[in-house]
């Protein structure tokens, strides 16, 4: 009889494992700031406002002092920087003031030898004995131009006085005459010896001329009777005003406007013409 095998029974399927549970990743926590750490960041947040504070009103004054007008007193030593004379020797506005009587007088020109420039520095060259002789005012011509061109202007014009090469324009900035991008207003501008700003306008050749002269009447007048008054004496004569300063004064600010916008149409008229004769050297060049 043959012998009957049992089956097995299949074993059991494993248990499924637990599920695992979802651990909360902890932040790692910012250290504490020691006091000591409090302390710095307080004195450096400070630093920094006063440091914009100061930076925003050095940049006012800063500004300011691009354009001194009439009345302003100026610090001399180190405005406008370094200067040359047409001689090539370097000189500044401090160093020229010192060895003036009364003050300098700067008359600033676009270019050397143009038809306007020249008008104006012969009209300070034919009235220089009144202007700065008498006066005690040193007179000098101001530009961007280099010390041989501006040699050759004085030698040519017979100049009187220096002419001052500013090509880095630092000192025709600092009195308010660079234009815009690049190149020279035509003004004045004149200062007494304690850096009392005197006058501070752009002007055309006789705008400028005339500005000066008017300056050295009325300081001529004060020395005679104050603003050219006929003061009431002991006898009892009657006090004469000659004119009523704040018309004089409306006068002088229309005069300088005129004589702005006039300077503005002398130096358009200058630049047509040394551009026609640039294009006329120009063209005689490619004949050639």
């Amino acid at each position: 009889m043959p012998v009957e095998l049992r089956k097995r029974k299949a074993p059991p399927p494993p248990p499924e494992p637990p599920a695992k549970r979802a651990t909360a990743t902890k932040k790692a926590a910012a250290p504490k700031k020691t006091a000591a750490a409090k302390v710095k960041d307080a004195v450096k947040e400070t630093v920094t406002k006063v440091t914009e504070a100061a930076t925003f009103t050095n940049g006012a004054a800063a500004a300011s002092a691009e354009k001194p007008a009439v009345g302003d007193v100026i610090t001399l030593d180190g405005f406008g920087g370094e200067i040359a004379l047409q001689t090539g020797d370097s000189t500044t506005l401090a160093a020229l003031a010192e060895k003036s009587k009364k003050g300098v007088v700067l008359f600033t020109y676009p270019k050397a030898s143009t038809p306007g420039c020249t008008r104006q520095a012969c009209m300070f060259r034919d009235e220089y004995t009144a202007l700065a002789t008498e006066s005690g005012f040193d007179i000098y011509g101001l530009s961007t131009d280099s010390p041989k061109a501006n040699t050759t202007f004085k030698e040519k014009q017979k100049l009187p006085y220096e002419l001052l090469c500013d090509p880095g324009a630092t000192l025709i900035g600092a009195i308010g005459l660079k234009k815009a991008p690049k190149g020279t207003t035509r003004g004045v501008f004149v200062v007494d010896k304690a850096g009392k700003v005197l006058a501070a306008q752009a002007g055309s050749p006789e705008g400028t001329v005339k500005v000066v002269r008017e300056i050295v009447e009325g300081l001529n007048g004060e020395e005679k009777g104050e603003n050219g008054e006929e003061k009431k004496g002991e006898n009892g004569e009657e006090e004469k005003v000659v004119v009523e300063e704040g018309k004089k004064d409306e006068e002088r600010a229309e005069e300088k406007k005129e004589a702005a916008a006039a300077a503005v149409v002398e130096e358009e008229k200058e630049e047509e013409v040394e551009k026609k004769e640039e294009d006329e050297k120009k063209a005689e060049e490619k004949k050639e």
